[in-house]
């Protein structure tokens, strides 16, 4: 049976940049993108690329699935002339043609100068926006493949750092967590102990078999067991790494999970009734917090 390869976190910031020069024009595209919560995709093209857009953002899409992605498209028809002009005929004409009409009605000649028209929108034409989407559609496209698989490297790249930076935390924490582990079961024998001494101390010297101390020392033994969090704690790091080994983007799912993990300790720590414990827990939650920042990066 073939193994799935391992596809790896991404990072949610990268840079890609492609082009493309055909007889059609030239088109070179920049990709770049932030963190954030939700995918975004932001296009910044020539107004003559507007039918394309839809179709700009597919592409995108299919590469992205959070952060906030910028796209700049710069675009240049062929044939030499970078925005030549024309003038608008019949806009031209209509404005004569009222001008005259104005003449008349006031009886004297109006003469307009070349300002005059000029001034009235629409009259200039940039022959760019006249372009044939589908033929600029051909260099953009090929130019946006290009940038945007070089934007999955780049974001790949540093998803490859994240993920060594995460398991090295996530084993920190996991050594504190054995520490605990191997605590915990022992508190209650000690708070019996440190009971017992502190009755002597008092003068109350108690036998440990007395039910008044038996029952106090269950009632502690019940109140500060941490077995269940232990247990959890384990399945969320099994899990935790799962996540960072799947194909898909396992952004919200780390972030969800150390939302859990946080939680968790913070029982323990609650619970502890050890000074040893409350330490460990202290030091699993600032490590833990330095994997939450980082997890706000990963797709």
């Amino acid at each position: 049976m073939r193994r799935k390869s391992r596809m790896g976190i991404r990072s949610m910031t990268g840079f890609g940049r492609g082009t493309c020069t055909t007889i059609a024009g030239s088109a070179t595209v920049e990709v770049s993108s932030v963190n954030r919560k939700q995918v975004e995709v932001v296009l910044s093209a020539p107004r003559e690329l507007a039918p394309l857009e839809t179709a700009i953002r597919q592409m995108v899409l299919q590469h992205v699935s959070r952060g906030r992605v910028q796209v700049v498209i710069n675009f240049t028809q062929g044939g030499g002339n970078l925005s030549p002009l024309r003038i608008d005929d019949a806009l031209a004409k209509a404005l004569d043609e009222e001008l005259r009409r104005i003449s008349a009605m006031l009886g004297r000649d109006l003469v307009a100068q070349a300002g005059d028209f000029f001034s009235v929108p629409g009259l200039l034409i940039k022959a760019d926006s006249m372009a044939n989407p589908d033929a600029a559609w051909v260099v953009v496209a090929e130019a946006l493949e290009a940038a945007l698989a070089d934007f999955v490297i780049s974001r790949s790249t540093e998803g490859t750092a994240l993920d060594e930076d995460l398991r090295a935390r996530l084993a920190t924490i996991e050594q504190e967590w054995h520490f605990v582990s191997a605590k915990a079961p022992g508190r209650t024998a000690r708070y019996a102990e440190m009971l017992q001494k502190r009755l002597v101390e008092l003068g109350c010297s108690m036998d440990l078999a007395d039910e008044r101390l038996i029952k106090e020392i269950a009632l502690f033994a019940d109140r500060c067991d941490v077995s269940e969090e232990i247990t959890r704690l384990q399945s969320h790091f099994a899990a935790f790494r799962n996540y960072l080994e799947a194909q898909e983007s396992p952004g919200r799912a780390l972030d969800f999970l150390c939302q859990e993990l946080h939680r968790e300790w913070n029982t323990i720590g609650s619970k502890a009734a050890d000074s040893d414990i409350a330490q460990a827990v202290v030091r699993a939650k600032t490590e833990l917090e330095k994997i939450r920042e980082q997890v706000q990066n990963v797709e």
